[in-house]
């Protein structure tokens, strides 16, 4: 899953963009409200972490040109300004969600986990792919009801292509969702994750999950 956080507090933003990442999301994060509606305009997130109270263009400038455009990303409001009329305001404005500052980190992942689970139509953080479950909220994957040992990557591919099933994925797409926009990564990294994927599942005695269209990408029925 990727993210935008918009936020101009340098401590603050650091702070979500690394605590974000360890929870197993790509974060890109700006500045201000011009950079962060170029990167929303030229990106595609799953949820928009927003700042009200941006220089250069304000959070609800931000959030009106990313409706008006059509851009799907759900947004999520993360503000000091805690007035009733403020809250409604932005929801009516096309925010899906809305919080106050200060928060609790961890109420702000579930958050944004719920959203992420609202994008794909599911309530439940647990995605049923017969003889693999995979739990979102605790990121971890199981088979026959045991638990499989995978990286962060490992886990990212399975659970974009099991939220995207019968749809294929390009290697593109899997290395732009799941990677920062300046990260530097391997052309073949993609293809290094299914690989040993692939392999730690079939040892776990699930064979053919991920299958690939040759020239176009991967997927799981």
């Amino acid at each position: 899953m990727k993210l935008l956080v918009v936020e101009d507090a340098t401590r603050l933003r650091r702070a979500l963009k690394e605590g974000l990442g360890r929870s197993g999301f790509a974060v890109d994060v700006a500045s201000n409200g011009e950079e962060g509606l170029a990167f929303a305009e030229t990106n595609h997130y799953d949820v928009v972490v927003l700042d009200l109270m941006l220089p250069k263009l304000d959070g609800l400038s931000v959030l009106k040109r990313l409706r008006s455009e059509g851009n799907p990303a759900q947004v999520l409001i993360l503000s000091a300004k805690d007035q009733i009329q403020d809250r409604v305001r932005g929801l009516e404005l096309g925010a899906d969600d809305y919080l106050v500052k200060p928060f609790a980190f961890e109420e702000l992942l579930a958050r944004i986990q719920s959203l992420c689970r609202r994008k794909f139509d599911t309530r439940s953080p647990e995605i049923d792919l017969g003889e693999i479950d995979i739990n979102t909220a605790k990121r971890q994957v199981y088979v026959h009801g045991d638990p499989v040992g995978l990286t962060p990557s490992e886990f990212n591919v399975l659970e974009y292509l099991a939220l995207r099933r019968g749809r294929v994925v390009s290697k593109f797409q899997l290395r732009e969702q799941l990677y920062d926009s300046d990260a530097d990564v391997m052309s073949n990294v993609i293809e290094v994750i299914v690989s040993s994927l692939r392999r730690k599942l079939r040892g776990a005695g699930v064979e053919g999950i991920i299958r690939t269209k040759r020239g176009f990408g991967y997927y799981i029925d």
